[in-house]
C-alpha cells in the first residue's frame, strides 16, 4: 500500500468518523469514572473531574453497605456457573443439530427458533409458579436451572460447528473415539472462537440480569450486585457518589472480560455468521 492510498480522503473520513463514534461511546464511561472521584459538594458543580479527587465514595460504599462484598460474590458465582452450564448444554445441542440427522430435526429446529420470538416477560408468571411448586424460590437453583440452556447459544454453535469438516469427525471415529469424545476433544477445540464469544455474551446477560433475580430472590444475603445497587436508591436523599462507585464496580468485570476475549468475540461472531 503506497502513501497516496494511506492518505486517501475516504480513509481520512473513515478515521474521523470512527474517532467521533469512539468519543460518543466513551464519554458516559469517562463521566462515570469522574463521578466516583468527586465529593458530595462537587457532584453537580463539575461536568467531569473536579479539582479535588477523592476515593471516599469507594470507602463509604464498602463501609455503609455491609453485605456488598457478598453481593459481588453472588453475582460472580451465578454468572460463572450459568456460563459453564449454558456453554455445555448449548454447545452439545448445537453439535447435535449440526452433525447428526434424526427424525423430527427440522420441526424441532423451527420450534426452537419460534421460542426466540416469545418475550421473556410472558413466561415469568408461569415459571415463577413452577419454581414455587418445586421449592426453588429464593434459591440459586431457581436462577440457574431456567437459564441452563440458551436457544440463541445453540444456534450460534450450530453455525460454527457446521464449518467443521465431516472428514475430521470420521477420522476420529476410525481411531476409536466415542461420540462424546469427538465433541469434547475435536469439535470444542476447533470451536474456540465461538466459545469465547458465547461466554462473553452469556456472562454479560447473567451479570446484568435484574428483573428475574429480583423476583426470585428475597433474602438480602442472596441478592446479586444489580439488586444491591437498586436498594441504594434512597427515598428522601441519595448518595450519588456511592451509587456511581457501585455502578463502576458492576461495569468493570464485563469491561475486563471483553478486553480479554475481544479477539475470540469478533472471530466467533464472524464464524457464526457464515451459512452452514
Amino acid at each position: 500500500m503506497n502513501r497516496d492510498q494511506k492518505l486517501s480522503p475516504g480513509r481520512i473520513a473513515a478515521h474521523i468518523l470512527l474517532f467521533a463514534m469512539a468519543v460518543v461511546v466513551l464519554t458516559p464511561l469517562v463521566w462515570l469514572v469522574a463521578a466516583t472521584t468527586k465529593g458530595k459538594n462537587d457532584q453537580f458543580h463539575y461536568t467531569f473531574f473536579a479539582p479535588t479527587i477523592t476515593a471516599q465514595n469507594f470507602l463509604d460504599l464498602f463501609k455503609k453497605t455491609e453485605v456488598l462484598q457478598r453481593n459481588i460474590w453472588n453475582s460472580t458465582f451465578l454468572a460463572s456457573i450459568t456460563v459453564l452450564v449454558q456453554l455445555f448444554f448449548s454447545s452439545l445441542a448445537g453439535f447435535s443439530l449440526a452433525k447428526y440427522e434424526f427424525k423430527g430435526k427440522k420441526p424441532i429446529t423451527i420450534l426452537m427458533l419460534a421460542t426466540l420470538m416469545i418475550p421473556g416477560q410472558l413466561t415469568m408468571a408461569p415459571l415463577f409458579e413452577l419454581l414455587h411448586r418445586l421449592g426453588l424460590v429464593d434459591t440459586y437453583l431457581g436462577l440457574i436451572i431456567p437459564g441452563a440452556v440458551s436457544v440463541f447459544g445453540i444456534f450460534l454453535f450450530r453455525q460454527s460447528i457446521s464449518q467443521v469438516p465431516d472428514e475430521l469427525l470420521q477420522a476420529a471415529r476410525m481411531d476409536g473415539c466415542s461420540e462424546f469424545g469427538i465433541y469434547w476433544n475435536v469439535v470444542m477445540p476447533v470451536s474456540r472462537p465461538m466459545t469465547g464469544a458465547f461466554c462473553l455474551i452469556s456472562f454479560m446477560g447473567t451479570w446484568n440480569s435484574f428483573l428475574w433475580p429480583q423476583i426470585i430472590l428475597h433474602n438480602r444475603e442472596l441478592f446479586t450486585l444489580p439488586i444491591a445497587l437498586s436498594q441504594m436508591v434512597g427515598v428522601y436523599s441519595q448518595e450519588y457518589g456511592m451509587l456511581m462507585a457501585g455502578t463502576l464496580i458492576a461495569v468493570l468485570p464485563v469491561f475486563i472480560l471483553f478486553l480479554v476475549l475481544q479477539k475470540e468475540f469478533v472471530a466467533g461472531l464472524t464464524a457464526g455468521a457464515v451459512k452452514g
